[in-house]
């Protein structure tokens, strides 16, 4: 599997030790996740948006066609 390096600082490192020890996992554990969360939410607000758009351009298109 690929990896990633990130940078954070000292104070974001501490919150993140902090927040993974919190939930017994490990640093890269919940890292992990977080992007993949991040990622899959961005992905779904897209898709609403789009959704959305096509609901209220559904008169238009329909008249257009």
């Amino acid at each position: 599997m690929d990896g990633l390096n990130l940078r954070f600082t000292e104070k974001e490192l501490d919150a993140l030790r902090a927040r993974a020890e919190a939930e017994g996992r490990s640093m890269q554990s919940f890292a992990h996740d977080a992007v993949i969360t991040a990622v899959n939410e961005h992905a779904r607000l897209f898709n609403e948006a789009g959704d959305h758009v096509l609901k209220a351009s559904e008169e238009l298109n329909r008249r257009l066609a």
